[in-house]
């Protein structure tokens, strides 16, 4: 048995949840609108825990989305995993938070495009066929009309994450299919975080930091 513990924090949505064996047992999240994370992510992960009737000694890995998303987010999501397995002497897993992403879309043919929200009109994006293997790497990219274009000239695509809002003002394909309001959550991390543990793909606890693909960019106040 496997009990492992996952945080989501990439995004507005603070998600956590714990799952045995790959199969989520308690999902806490919170889809609002703003950042909550610092105020509600060691919350919720209290609460998964006495709701499942189990303590925090009992996790055999943590699990965290390890993005790209939210430079501060991200921050903090992987620092509270961190204290986790430094205190509970368990291994650390990461999980693509777009792969994560691409898991919430069941369709049989074509192509999932996880997408997040980066500055202006770029977004964070990446290509799954229906199995969820990766057709296309993760990029940092501006939307304009001929994105995607190869692979909506050959089959439906489903845009998924909060990059839709933007995409679907420009993109008018007939095979888009834009999935609106979904945003990365700790409920699809089970199932993946499970594989790797099973094949102890795991990271090395000092020295992992998330993926940001860009630099983070600090903007000054104006006066």
């Amino acid at each position: 048995m496997s009990l492992i513990l996952s945080i989501e924090t990439t995004t507005t949505n603070c998600s956590v949840s714990l799952s045995k064996n790959g199969e989520t047992l308690i999902l806490k999240e919170d889809y609002g609108q703003g950042y909550s994370h610092a105020e509600r992510l060691h919350v919720y992960i209290d609460d998964v825990i006495k709701e499942s009737g189990h303590s925090l000694s009992d996790l055999d890995a943590v699990a965290v989305s390890k993005g790209p998303g939210s430079y501060t987010g991200l921050r903090i999501g992987v620092s509270a995993a961190k204290g986790l397995c430094f205190a509970l002497n368990v291994p650390l897993i990461s999980v693509s938070t777009l792969e994560s992403l691409a898991h919430q879309v069941k369709e049989s043919k074509g192509y999932i495009v996880p997408m997040l929200d980066a500055r202006r009109m770029e977004v964070y994006a990446e290509v799954f066929n229906t199995e969820y293997n990766s057709e296309r790497n993760i990029e940092a990219q501006i939307i304009d009309e001929e994105s995607f274009k190869s692979y909506l000239e050959e089959d439906k695509v489903y845009f998924i994450g909060n990059g839709v809002e933007k995409t679907k003002t420009v993109i008018s394909h007939s095979n888009a299919n834009f999935i609106e309001g979904k945003l990365p959550s700790a409920n699809e991390m089970g199932h993946l975080a499970y594989n790797k543990y099973k094949k102890n793909d795991i990271e090395d606890v000092a020295y992992f930091e998330p993926y940001y693909l860009k630099d983070f960019v600090a903007i000054k106040p104006k006066n």
